[in-house]
């Protein structure tokens, strides 16, 4: 039995979690494809998919089999490609992991464009707000907001992006606090802060006559920017927020931009992935997509915010 045709079932069979259905996209019986999985299993001398008469899962061994088939299997047809110089159409499950901000309906519009564009890849995205490791859980691909020093050497990270973030409070709260008219203002001030940032609160600003401090009072604190981004929205205290993220909220007046010029920071968002001389075509496709979308927001601005 062909041991790669094996490899390609047994990803089939995990990226699909179904042997019916992994028949059915390969053309082969049911029976076959099982044959498949097992000669790779007796081959390896260990178990792969745990089975059921009603689902398929991944043991450990099989999930850490998996991403190194996957990486050989893309690797593969990329050399086979680049040898005929024919295209590889972009297929497979392209798993993702990104910043929790990232869902939202700028971001969504752009997956479905790309979706449209290439239907035969299937995003399996992680936004749980953690810094995931990439080889040893799978992942093919991270999208991360950072300045480039705070990433992993060991890793390619190609930028994509300045975001800006702004200070940015609800009327309500602004209207029973006060407008802030200069940076000294916002001392007290109610924060909902991100984590990772000084948990203390303590920011640095650029003012008009230099780097000015100032100290805010955190009454939240999560990884979560959804969850910030409600707090602002009910009125419990400022909050920095991508601005293309909350654009139809200032519209709608829902928040307001505070000190717009002083108090707001950008940082640089990249396509980070691992270090393989063959980027498969989902990954490579994806990464150029984002590139190109004028409607990904870009602010050339240097970071004017800072813990203290």
């Amino acid at each position: 039995m062909d041991t790669l045709t094996s490899l390609r079932v047994f990803c089939t069979v995990a990226e699909l979690e179904s042997f019916t259905a992994a028949a059915g996209r390969l053309g082969l019986s049911a029976a076959m494809t099982s044959k498949h999985v097992m000669h790779l299993e007796d081959r390896l001398g260990i178990r792969l998919l745990n089975r059921t008469s009603r689902h398929v899962s991944l043991t450990e061994a099989g999930a850490l089999y998996l991403t190194q088939a996957r990486q050989m299997l893309d690797g593969l047809d990329e050399v086979e490609a680049a040898l005929s110089n024919v295209a590889v159409s972009p297929r497979g499950t392209l798993k993702l992991s990104a910043p929790v901000w990232i869902a939202s309906s700028p971001i969504v519009r752009m997956l479905a464009d790309y979706h449209q564009r290439f239907p035969d890849v299937c995003l399996d995205m992680d936004l749980s707000g953690r810094i995931v490791n990439l080889v040893d859980e799978g992942f093919d691909l991270a999208l991360r907001a950072t300045a480039p020093d705070r990433l992993d050497a060991s890793l390619i990270a190609r930028p994509l992006a300045q975001i800006e973030f702004c200070l940015m409070g609800a009327p309500a709260y602004l209207a029973r606090t006060g407008h802030p008219t200069k940076i000294a203002d916002l001392n007290g001030h109610a924060l909902l802060l991100y984590r990772g940032m000084n948990a203390s609160g303590s920011l640095v600003l650029a003012g008009e006559d230099g780097p000015e401090t100032v100290k805010f009072r955190a009454v939240m604190q999560s990884e979560n920017e959804t969850l910030l981004h409600l707090a602002a929205l009910e009125g419990m205290g400022l909050v920095f927020l991508p601005v293309w993220m909350v654009q139809s909220d200032i519209a709608a007046v829902r928040l307001e931009t505070v000190l717009p010029d002083a108090a707001k920071f950008s940082t640089t968002l990249h396509a980070v992935y691992p270090s393989r001389k063959y980027l498969s075509a989902k990954v490579r496709t994806f990464i150029d997509f984002l590139a190109s979308q004028s409607g990904l927001p870009v602010k050339e601005a240097k970071p004017l915010v800072s813990p203290a």
